[in-house]
C-alpha cells in the first residue's frame, strides 16, 4: 500500500530535474483497454506530440519493454517483450516527418489470462537538442482481459511512477482520474504534471495518424494542460471526451543526468475513457 503521509521529497530535487520540454509524450498504443481472452496486441510506440499528431521524435532502442499480468491476490508475472518490438517508419499527421518509431505484435498465447496487464516500456533517453537536455519517459499503459481486476492499483517499483487510484481501463467520460506520483518509491510532492489527449486515430498498418482531429483547440495552450499535484504527490484531472489521455509527470525520477547532460525523467500512464450509453 502507498503511504501518501510518506516524508516528502525535497522540492529541490523537483526543481533539479523539470523538464523544460513540454508536450512530449511516450506512446503505447494498442486499441481497446478493455479485451478478450485470447486477443492478440498490436501495440504502437511512439515518442509524439498527440494532439497535434506531431512533430514525432526519432526512437533509439528501448532498455526495457514488459509486462507484468496480475489477477486477483495472485502474485504478480513479468514476461519480457522485447523480442516483439521492431523498429518502423512512423510518418505525421502532416505527412512532412518521418521519423523511427517500433511495433510491438504480441501473440495471443501471451493474453490469454483473465486479469490486469500493465506494459511498461523504459525508452531510451532522447535529446532534445534546442534545450540540451536529455528526455526518459518511464510509460506504462493498463489492460483489462476477460472483466476480471487485478492489481490495477499497485506499484511496480519503477524509478519513477504514476499509480492509478481509479482502473486506468475503466472511466466514463465525464467523471475524474486520480493518481500518485512516486520517485524511488515515495509521493513527489507537487510535481508538475502535463495531459495530453490522443486527437486522431492511429493505423497499426501504415504506421502513422490518420484522419482529420477530432477537436480543434481554441488557443494553443488547450493542447497541453499542466496541473500540479498536491502536497501528498495526489492529483485529479477531469475526463470530458471518449478515447486516450496521456498523463506526464516531469523531472520526477531519481537520474538527472545522462552522458554529461541534464536528465528529465518522466513518468507516464496512459487512461482510456468511454462514453456511457444513453
Amino acid at each position: 500500500m502507498i503511504n501518501l503521509r510518506a516524508i516528502p521529497l525535497a522540492l529541490a530535487a523537483i526543481a533539479a530535474g523539470a523538464a523544460p520540454a513540454a508536450a512530449h509524450f511516450q506512446m503505447m498504443h494498442a486499441g481497446p483497454a478493455n479485451r478478450a481472452p485470447g486477443q492478440p496486441a498490436e501495440m504502437l510506440i511512439v515518442f509524439t506530440h498527440p494532439f497535434t499528431g506531431g512533430p514525432s521524435m526519432d526512437m533509439g532502442t528501448p532498455e526495457e519493454f514488459y509486462m507484468v499480468h496480475a489477477r486477483g491476490e495472485a502474485e504478480p508475472e513479468q514476461v519480457d517483450l522485447a523480442q516483439y518490438l521492431t523498429p518502423i517508419d512512423w510518418t505525421d499527421a502532416h505527412l512532412d516527418n518521418v521519423v523511427t518509431a517500433y511495433r510491438a505484435s504480441i501473440p495471443a498465447a501471451d493474453m490469454r489470462s483473465l486479469g490486469d496487464y500493465t506494459f511498461v516500456l523504459r525508452p531510451a533517453p532522447y535529446l532534445e537538442e534546442e534545450e540540451d537536455v536529455y528526455i526518459q519517459q518511464i510509460t506504462k499503459t493498463v489492460f483489462n482481459v476477460g472483466g476480471v481486476p487485478g492489481n490495477w492499483d499497485q506499484p511496480l517499483g519503477l524509478p519513477t511512477e504514476i499509480v492509478p487510484l481509479g482502473k486506468p481501463y475503466a472511466n466514463w467520460t465525464g467523471g475524474v482520474f486520480r493518481g500518485v506520483v512516486l520517485s524511488d518509491g515515495e509521493p513527489v510532492p507537487h510535481a508538475e504534471i502535463e495531459v495530453e489527449y490522443v486527437n486522431r486515430a492511429l493505423d497499426a498498418q501504415s504506421h502513422g495518424w490518420t484522419g482529420e482531429a477530432a477537436i480543434e483547440a481554441p488557443f494553443p495552450p488547450f493542447e497541453n494542460l499542466s496541473i500540479r499535484a498536491d502536497a501528498s504527490g495526489t492529483f485529479t484531472i477531469g475526463l470530458p471526451k471518449a478515447g486516450w489521455w496521456g498523463i506526464g509527470a516531469l523531472g520526477v525520477g531519481p537520474d538527472t543526468e545522462h552522458e554529461d547532460k541534464e536528465l528529465s525523467q518522466d513518468a507516464v500512464i496512459w487512461v482510456e475513457v468511454t462514453d456511457m450509453p444513453s
